[in-house]
């Protein structure tokens, strides 16, 4: 990275020539410089193993020891590669990868969807907030497990969160329900007030479907109950990068 100049690799894998072709398209017309690469399958491990591989896009009509084996590639790239099928729509869930997307049939779709992938691997920054600096150490430690890149910082209460806020620069808040101060709740009301954009996520060790069922309403993207785990991480932003798009 240099500057604010940011450059991402795509490659993509058994994909028909008519779909890469809106794909080539897409990756010139990117919110930021996307270098377009389409290899086999059998091809495919080698070059992921450089590691300069940002983005594996898999055709889904792949054989299924086929795609774990790319996947597993990516994954033990060094830093890992984002991997996603492209899919029919109806498809069902392919487990082990980090989305699943629409084929497009358009150079706009294409467009959508090379801008979902590159929001998911550029780092997002993250504010974790509450009252407890154990509890802020734990979460932070889960992020940093996360498949995704995360650019992590930390507030003490929900004042001290919104002045945080305020720079304009976060995307995903983790919020302690039950907080001294503004609780939880209030300090998710002023978020949503002050920075609709930004994705809550309303964290408590609370059992109590009253609880997420208000926090969903108040606009949280996802209530997680402590304790959670990487995994938990990587579902929910899934979701939050819109990651899984197949399903009708």
């Amino acid at each position: 990275m240099s500057g604010d100049l940011v450059s991402l690799r795509m490659l993509v894998v058994g994909l028909a020539a008519s779909e890469r072709e809106l794909w080539r398209k897409a990756a010139t017309v990117g919110s930021i410089p996307v270098d377009f690469d389409y290899v086999d399958a059998n091809a495919a491990i080698p070059v992921l193993a450089s590691g300069e591989t940002d983005i594996c896009l898999l055709d889904s009509g792949l054989a299924e020891d086929v795609r774990a084996a790319v996947t597993k590639a990516a994954r033990a790239a060094q830093p890992s590669t984002l991997v996603v099928i492209s899919a029919p729509t109806g498809s069902n869930r392919i487990e082990g990868v980090d989305g699943m997307l629409t084929k497009p049939t358009t150079v706009d779709d294409a467009r959508h969807l090379t801008e979902i992938c590159i929001r998911a691997k550029i780092p997002t920054k993250v504010l974790v907030v509450d009252d407890s600096g154990t509890m802020r150490s734990i979460v932070r430690k889960i992020l940093s497990a996360s498949r995704y890149s995360l650019e992590v910082h930390e507030a003490a209460e929900g004042i001290a969160a919104l002045n945080e806020l305020r720079d304009g620069t976060y995307g995903l808040v983790f919020l302690d329900y039950n907080m001294p101060g503004l609780n939880g709740f209030e300090t998710l009301s002023e978020i949503k007030r002050e920075n609709p954009s930004v994705a809550v996520v309303m964290m408590t060790s609370t059992i109590d479907n009253a609880i997420a069922d208000r926090a969903h309403a108040a606009g949280a993207l996802a209530f997680l109950k402590k304790p959670f785990y990487p995994a938990d991480i990587d579902m929910m932003l899934q979701r939050y990068y819109g990651l899984y798009t197949v399903r009708n």
